[in-house]
């Protein structure tokens, strides 16, 4: 008989939320169990509980029918119960080898660091890997996704390991790195270990998982075979209703007005020649594939990236944005694909993160803030994009992926933009979350404003777009209408060299 990780009667109360309640199920070992709900259903929030960042209010967890408990991660690890978070746990100075084997570098019989034998260790782990880094390279000089490659590694190497969760593992991952990590996953599974697999992405719940667990609103729904179920019974069961097709219940914007933003030529360090037009009440979609220079001209636009040539016009009139603050004075505001590292202010709370962009509004001429209009501010900004959370006080941290994006759009809104940036808005988001941010695109939209929707997801691009700008090799490449757009015309000229 394999091994069992039980949840038993797991709840866990914050103040003002009911963040798990009663939740009880069992995970065995030699499958892959996925952990699927919208955000805020308390996915993370029972793996928090597991390793010991959280202590449940109630309830028990049992490893081969062992009660266990945790009082911080690292009794969890010397347990053999490692979490890989979507926040990268690593010390960037140091090597790929030493961040690995961080607390137990090998050592000689006089108690000396073997810093070779570390580094030969690793290079093991790295070459099951597959990936092209070696065990000495410094952590700070890889790439996202191979730090996170290195996070991973560092519970694989781990001889106790008997649970590893994967906390959305591939939101910052290429196709290839993902089939890498799928075939750890399928390897750990072989050796008998027990795997929960937190996604939102349903195309890695087909391929990966052998059982489903659902969750909704805090509660533990159901567990069901992947074999045996199909991508609508499972956005039924985790959002409470059929979503049918979600882009053609849209309500688009018929009525597409004049060129509101027209960029010429715009080049930066990172991108050449851009040209094209935005109208005002169009959702203007950039496709391409990573590294075609999409996010780069939106960067170079709001001045966040210095422009070495072309010119930008906002209804008409020439406008010069040296910085974002520049772009957001004119009514250009961009919405970015890392709300953790340049979306949210961790630190602070709901209210901070909506009024931060009106700062200057909200002070008088001696720079004293009224307190009454930023409250005032916090509360239309959570009832409009209907935020779920108890209270403005509450740190954004604590908020589901969904929430805290739907903070940093109420924040950019809340200045009255005529251009709307969304680049990759609603990655790391559930499909139930997703349709509420479609219908929101489309609301600004309808509203006069100009919205650009940066994304990888192609039937996302498609379903939105009015039009679809598609860049390759820092250029625009090509220009579709939303009727003639499909999935192949797209890759083919994104992928096809000229």
């Amino acid at each position: 008989m394999g091994n069992t990780l039980e949840f038993r009667h797991i709840t866990k109360y914050f103040p003002g939320v009911k963040a798990l309640d009663d939740v009880s199920f069992v995970a065995y070992s030699g499958e892959v169990l996925a952990f699927l709900g919208e955000n805020g259903a308390g996915k993370s929030t029972l793996l928090k509980t597991l390793n010991g960042d959280y202590q449940p209010t109630s309830g028990q967890y049992l490893i081969n029918g062992e009660e266990v408990h945790f009082r911080n991660p690292h009794e969890a690890i010397e347990a053999g119960v490692s979490i890989i978070y979507q926040e990268r746990q690593l010390l960037m100075e140091l090597s790929v080898a030493e961040n690995i084997y961080l607390g137990r570098m090998p050592a000689n019989f006089l108690g000396v660091i073997d810093t070779r034998k570390a580094n030969e260790m690793a290079q093991r782990i790295i070459d099951e890997f597959g990936i092209p880094i070696r065990a000495t390279d410094k952590v700070k000089d890889l790439s996202v996704a191979y730090q996170q490659l290195v996070e991973i590694m560092k519970a694989c190497s781990r001889e106790n390991l008997r649970v590893i969760c994967f906390d959305e593992p591939s939101a910052s991952l290429s196709d290839s790195e993902i089939e890498a990590l799928f075939a750890i996953i399928r390897k750990l599974k072989a050796e008998g270990k027990i795997i929960i697999y937190v996604t939102h992405r349903m195309s890695e719940i087909f391929q990966i998982t052998d059982k489903v667990a659902i969750f909704k609103d805090g509660r533990y729904v159901d567990t069901v075979n992947t074999a045996e179920v199909q991508e609508p019974q499972l956005i039924r069961m985790m959002v409470g209703r059929d979503l049918g097709d979600i882009y053609s219940s849209l309500d688009r914007d018929k009525q597409i007005g004049e060129v509101l933003l027209d960029v010429r030529g715009i080049s930066s360090d990172y991108v050449e020649n851009v040209s094209f037009t935005l109208h005002a009440g169009e959702v203007l979609g950039f496709s391409g594939l990573v590294g075609a220079g999409r996010t780069e001209t939106m960067r170079a636009i709001i001045g966040a990236d210095r422009q070495t040539g072309g010119e930008v016009y906002l209804a008409g009139e020439r406008i010069v944005c040296h910085s974002p603050h520049d772009a957001m004075r004119h009514g250009i505001v961009l919405v970015p694909e890392d709300r953790k590292m340049q979306g949210i202010l961790a630190n602070m709370d709901v209210r901070n993160n909506i009024n931060i962009s009106l700062l200057d509004q909200h002070a008088n001429r001696f720079g004293v803030i009224d307190a009454r209009a930023e409250d005032e501010a916090a509360r239309k900004g959570i009832e409009d994009f209907r935020i779920r959370t108890p209270n403005a006080e509450k740190k954004i941290v604590e908020l589901s992926g969904g929430n805290q994006q739907k903070c940093i759009v109420a924040r950019w809104m809340s200045t009255h933009p005529r251009v709307l940036i969304l680049d990759e808005p609603t990655k790391g988001i559930d499909v139930g979350a997703k349709s509420e941010f479609y219908q929101m695109i489309c609301q600004f939209a309808k509203q006069g404003l100009g919205v650009i929707l940066v994304s990888s997801e192609l039937p996302e691009v498609i379903g939105l777009s009015d039009r679809i700008i598609v860049m390759r090799g820092r250029k625009i490449v090509g220009e579709v209408m939303r009727e003639d757009a499909t999935e192949d015309r797209l890759l083919a000229l994104g992928m096809t060299e000229n």
